[in-house]
């Protein structure tokens, strides 16, 4: 008996070393499963890569998904990681069901993407090397090493506090003159200021050169500023977009671009006309407009002409930036200038301790101003500024006959300008038409072309906008003017008389 119960003793021990034995073998065996399915699923995050790229394109695709790694997948569900809680909400919003589809294509089991935040993602080609560290004798302590001059033409990645531009505090709303070329620029942009909601998006404003477009931007901003600080506004011009979306590219980080623009709350864009012709950069503004309307985001974009006439500009955007409300700022009238000059003068009248200055500026010079100069209100201010200086200066007090002296250069410029009133008369002379005739609706050539004519040289001899032009030949729409303007650039090439009649009628209305 003891013999069998020592055998028995014996194969227990065996059965255990060969279970021990084993262990290590069951462990190696699944590991090498789970590695097996990690490349199954990795090959197919390959393919769905491919198909994405080919469907959306080589620039989207950079702009989100090559930052994606695959996490691991269990009973249908395929988790992804981000480095980011924007990326991450963007590719949810936009992309998750066709990484869905796209994947179920490759494997009929997957039912579910989920895409999750790794705050320690590090990008695989920038993961840091792991080397073995030799040791070494020790060595006498160095001076610390110097650090590297930059390498020139390469500027560091821009921050936050660099994307914008800086605002005026001259540029409120306190010290904007309101008046009927304005008023509902004005209106508009302090009802959107005020709102904790978005009333329209976006907000566009247009007119010619120096009528306080970028003013009412930089008011606005002031204005939620001081309303709502928790609020994120950003303002800069078009060519400062432009500028650090190519900058972006040019570090290979976009995506932090991205981020930066479209996590603000109020985006303000200046001269948005500069980006014509540049395509990239449009292709990024409207994505980043679609973002931020998507989650009611506000928009407040700027040009010197209507969307619909911002040539160079893609359709899509020009329809975008027509959606919400677009409004003029006219050329000023006389009560408007006289207005901006008081206010101005007042103002330059004042030391900064609050005490009068000795440069008072007489009623009859700022009506003279006010009558003569009525290009734009940055040309009206500059003038005032310099008979204040130079009355400063000279020690002379201010008088008619000193501004007309020291603005002689800016008054002989100023007669120079060929009014569309001038231009109309002097062509309904010239080709014997009625002035009636030129603001009719008749339509017969012996009228129409005088017209077109006549429109063509108020486009070439005037710094009035397109719809003003159309509004002083019987009110009609600017597309009339575009019309006008092009089909004489054209007779122009093909018809040598017409072409010598408007070199003519140009000679006269110049001298």
């Amino acid at each position: 008996m003891a013999d069998a119960n020592g055998e028995a003793e014996k194969d227990k021990n065996k059965f255990a070393d060969s279970s021990q034995l084993n262990a290590p073998d069951a462990a190696a065996r699944q590991n090498d499963k789970k590695d097996e399915a990690l490349e199954a699923l990795n090959a197919q995050w390959h393919k769905v890569r491919s198909r994405l790229r080919a469907e959306l394109g080589e620039a989207t695709f950079n702009s989100w998904f090559k930052l994606l790694e695959v996490a691991g997948a269990q009973k249908g569900r395929v988790v992804l990681h981000v480095p980011t809680r924007f990326v991450r909400s963007w590719i949810e919003a936009h992309y998750l069901t066709r990484i869905r589809d796209h994947w179920k294509a490759e494997d009929a089991s997957v039912r579910r993407i989920d895409i999750e935040l790794q705050p320690e993602w590090v990008p695989s080609e920038k993961k840091p090397e792991i080397r073995e560290q030799k040791a070494v004798a020790p060595r006498r302590a160095a001076a610390p090493p110097q650090p590297r001059a930059p390498l020139p033409d390469m500027p560091e990645p821009i921050g936050r506090d660099d994307l914008g531009a800086p605002l005026d505090p001259r540029f409120t709303f306190d010290n904007f003159i309101v008046g009927k070329s304005n008023e509902l620029a004005h209106a508009a942009a302090h009802r959107l200021a005020e709102g904790d909601g978005v009333a329209f998006n976006p907000l566009f404003l247009y007119g010619g050169v120096g009528l306080g477009k970028t003013h009412l931007m930089h008011a606005i901003a002031w204005e939620i500023r001081r309303r709502t600080p928790e609020r994120t506004v950003l303002y800069l011009s078009a060519e400062k977009f432009m500028y650090q979306f190519i900058r972006a590219l040019r570090f290979k980080d976009t995506v932090a671009f991205k981020q930066q623009f479209r996590e603000v709350d109020v985006l303000m864009i200046d001269d948005i006309q500069f980006i014509a012709g540049k395509d990239s950069t449009q292709e990024e503004f409207f994505h980043t407009f679609n973002a931020l309307t998507d989650h009611n985001r506000q928009v407040i974009v700027s040009a010197d002409r209507s969307p619909t006439d911002l040539e160079g500009i893609e359709e899509r955007i020009r329809s975008r930036l027509g959606w919400g409300l677009v409004a003029d700022i006219h050329p000023t009238d006389y009560e408007l200038r006289l207005g901006i000059l008081q206010a101005k003068a007042e103002s330059l009248s004042r030391r900064t301790d609050g005490s009068a200055d000795g440069a008072r500026i007489p009623q009859p010079v700022l009506e003279f101003l006010a009558q003569r100069i009525v290009t734009n209100i940055r040309e009206l201010e500059g003038a005032l500024n310099r008979v204040i200086a130079y009355a400063s200066f000279v020690g002379r007090p201010v008088t008619l006959e000193m501004a007309q002296d020291v603005l002689r250069d800016l008054l002989r410029a100023s007669d120079r300008r060929v009014t569309i009133d001038e231009i109309q008369r002097r062509v309904a002379e010239y080709f014997n038409v009625k002035m009636g005739d030129m603001l009719s609706a008749r339509r017969a050539r012996s009228v129409a072309r005088p017209r077109q004519i006549a429109m063509y040289l108020s486009k070439q001899l005037t710094t009035r906008s397109l719809p003003e032009i159309g509004r002083k030949f019987g009110g009609r729409d600017h597309t009339t003017v575009i019309h006008a303007v092009r089909k004489i650039e054209q007779l122009r090439e093909e018809d040598p008389a017409l072409d010598e009649d408007v070199d003519l009628l140009r000679r006269m209305l110049e001298n």
